[in-house]
């Protein structure tokens, strides 16, 4: 053999790289929590970024959306919405993209779902929070067709206002395309800029049974004590719903159960355990036991009774009955977020923090959710 030397290093070589975790992959058992800013105030002119939201897509691609706000950062804002994508489960990110910019309207409420069944991903959204619309992407998130008004399919023509999720959507075992979202039926005419409205507020959910051909609305939560809302599919099949306490009501998060894929819901309760600052917060499936070993659900908010501060995951292994797992991930001003679960099992949550001046992206894994912080 010739130059036997070289071949041993090379074979070296090889076998250190095959049993080497690449560049930024965690070890199996190692603690990872990563940390990194995705939209911030002043970005491409933007005044700042509010209303995050995920999905990922069947390829595995990463989708971050927000509210684009020109002016002032307020509800009423010119807004446009805006995405990033990420081919690597959340590590790096691309350019910004504009998905929608109608003048001076408020273009918002973003609400991504994507269809398991077709591959094809969906954004739900509304302008001036009074018409609702759809659009798809049939290539990871690269091109969307033109928005589709579905605001006659799913809204009373007696509601004022309408606010579609906000973060992302859930399809149920049965292929429904389940979409959380609040209505509002405050006195008076509506208007937009400057909104008459939290006076009187619901939550609801759409759907679709056609892979999004057709929508219809379910029946609303008309007790005037929560709006936003987000679903997960419980085990059993049925569909909880976390939702925002209205300012009237506990500081603790509320929920509702649905019997038949989220038309109709239970009497909403409160779940003590749960400190709320009417704050939105997000829900999503994190392991199955079929698949996964374990059930696990897990849960964010910005866990405080009197501010928008102390983003907390928690866990739940009961579909949501308990929460024993609870972990900090910031400590300072933070409010709305949204969860996803990258191709790669690692736990990615999206979160407005300091003041509404950026959107941060936290990756991490069950390993130090779990994990106990050393004295």
């Amino acid at each position: 053999m010739r130059h036997p030397i070289h071949w041993l290093l090379f074979y070296g070589v090889v076998l250190f790289m095959l049993g080497t975790p690449a560049h930024g992959e965690a070890k199996q058992g190692q603690i990872t929590l990563e940390q990194q800013t995705i939209f911030h105030s002043g970005e491409s002119g933007y005044y700042c970024f509010r209303i995050p939201a995920l999905v990922v897509s069947a390829k595995g691609v990463v989708l971050a959306f927000a509210e684009a706000r020109k002016i002032n950062c307020e509800d009423d804002d010119n807004i446009d919405l805006a995405v990033k994508r990420s081919l690597d489960n959340g590590k790096t990110w691309g350019p910004l993209q504009v998905l929608q910019d109608d003048g001076t309207k408020s273009v918002n409420q973003p609400t991504p779902i994507l269809d398991r069944q077709t591959g094809i991903l969906w954004l739900v959204f509304c302008k001036n929070n009074q018409a609702v619309f759809v659009m798809n992407s049939q290539d990871d998130g690269v091109t969307w067709n033109d928005p589709v008004e579905i605001t006659r399919q799913v809204v009373d023509p007696t509601w004022k206002y309408i606010g579609a999720g906000p973060g992302h959507a859930i399809q149920l075992r049965s292929g429904r395309l389940l979409i959380s979202a609040w209505g509002d039926t405050s006195p008076g005419e509506a208007s937009w800029p400057r909104p008459k409205w939290g006076k009187i507020s619901f939550s609801f959910t759409f759907f679709s049974d056609d892979h999004g051909v057709t929508w219809k609305r379910g029946r609303p939560m008309y007790e005037n004590l929560t709006d936003e809302g987000m679903a997960v599919e419980a085990t059993d099949g049925r569909v909880y719903m976390a939702l925002r306490a209205l300012r009237h009501v506990k500081n603790k998060r509320a929920y509702a159960w649905s019997e038949d894929g989220g038309y109709s819901w239970s009497q909403i309760q409160h779940d003590d355990t749960l400190p709320d600052s009417h704050c939105q917060g997000s829900i999503v499936r994190f392991t199955s036991r079929g698949k996964q070993g374990k059930n696990r659900i897990l849960f964010a908010n910005p866990a405080s009774e009197t501010d928008r501060v102390r983003m907390t995951i928690r866990m739940s292994e009961d579909d949501g009955k308990t929460w024993p797992v609870s972990k900090v991930l910031y400590e300072g001003s933070s409010a709305y977020s949204d969860l996803a679960i990258a191709t790669d099992q690692t736990i990615l949550c999206l979160y407005e923090a300091d003041d509404y001046t950026q959107l941060r992206l936290a990756r991490f894994n069950l390993e130090w959710l779990t994990s106990v912080a050393k004295p």
